[in-house]
């Protein structure tokens, strides 16, 4: 059974969470599309807003979020694994 690398899983989870809450903000800026999800974004993640900065904001949040729950995943994986 390979292993996972819990730090690039983590970097790799967040950076793919992290931009997908960036460009939903953006989205949500120009279009309707998206804000439903978005509100129920912003009630978890502070600052979360459809503006450029929120959309920052939101990014960091959520590079931050699943960052942490990508090491914990792919440490429990490697744990549980062996």
């Amino acid at each position: 059974m390979a292993k996972l690398d819990v730090r690039a899983f983590g970097v790799a989870l967040g950076v793919a969470w992290g931009g997908a809450m960036f460009v939903l903000g953006v989205i949500d800026i120009f279009t309707v599309w998206g804000d439903a999800f978005g509100a129920v974004m912003a009630t978890c993640y502070l600052g979360y807003s459809p503006t450029l900065v929120g959309s920052i904001i939101g990014g960091l949040w959520g590079f931050c979020d699943a960052g942490i729950g990508g090491v914990v995943f792919a440490w429990l994986y490697n744990k549980l694994a062996k």
